[in-house]
């Protein structure tokens, strides 16, 4: 094990596309193989990261960023003044269908959680256009208007947490909870890519997403269920172009 940021190759045979393998995703993958053979089971306290560091033979650095990825699986707990620990919340269920093959800067992979995130909330929009509550109605909306001030104000934190939040309210007004928890288990998914610093930011797509939730909300608080599926489905079609081109630069400059 070495602290090599990446190592590329050709994905699926094309030339214009590199698979991405950064070190700290390696050693995530390292950290899972060591928790498995040590027979360690949700609540156990982890090594610290620099103990991870030497028995991996890489950087505390380098462990850092992994543990980071792991987190945002839900594998991992990291609690101040008292260290690492095996994760014991749902995050180990979702991880155990899909998170240990997921790949959050490679873009096959991203393309295909968006594939998978637009059948989920196309159809979630569309379900809660006929079925949403008042008071889900009145979720949705104050998720939307927090992402908008979150955007005005600069504030990525608080629109990163709204928009976890209207999703989760319009997957909760389709009153189908299969949808809603593929939808949740979809989003942390992505989180991971956020982890490792793509979307921490602003962009020239935020604006667009704050106009897009209130399409989607106004849709669903109207009752025009196509238009609601529709308005998702321009909404995540948008958001994959603004993965797909921080992923590329990232790999191409």
């Amino acid at each position: 094990m070495n602290d090599t940021p990446a190592v590329p190759a050709v994905v699926n045979g094309a030339d214009e596309r590199r698979d991405y393998r950064p070190g700290y995703e390696i050693v995530a993958e390292r950290i899972l193989e060591f928790i498995a053979e040590s027979r360690l089971v949700p609540g156990d306290r982890m090594p610290t990261e620099n103990d991870l560091a030497q028995q991996l033979d890489t950087s505390r650095a380098v462990v850092r960023e992994a543990v980071k990825i792991l987190s945002a699986l839900g594998r991992v707990r990291a609690h101040k003044g008292r260290g690492l620990f095996v994760a014991d919340d749902e995050g180990m269920l979702i991880t155990s269908r899909w998170g240990g093959f997921f790949r959050p800067v490679d873009l096959d992979h991203v393309l295909m959680l968006f594939e998978f995130r637009r059948v989920q909330e196309m159809a979630a929009a569309r379900l809660a256009a006929t079925r949403a509550t008042p008071a889900e109605l009145r979720a949705i909306e104050v998720a939307m208007q927090q992402c908008r001030h979150g955007y005005v104000h600069g504030d990525v934190d608080v629109f990163n947490q709204a928009d976890d939040d209207f999703h989760a309210a319009l997957a909760a007004a389709s009153h189908n909870t299969f949808l809603g928890s593929a939808v949740r288990d979809a989003r942390r998914l992505q989180r991971q890519s956020s982890a490792i610093g793509i979307h921490d930011s602003f962009n020239e797509g935020t604006a667009a997403a704050v106009e897009e939730h209130e399409a989607i909300y106004r849709a669903i608080r109207d009752g025009r269920p196509d238009e609601a599926a529709e308005a998702t489905a321009v909404h995540l079609d948008r958001t994959l172009e603004d993965y797909r081109r921080e992923i590329q630069r990232r790999l191409f400059g």
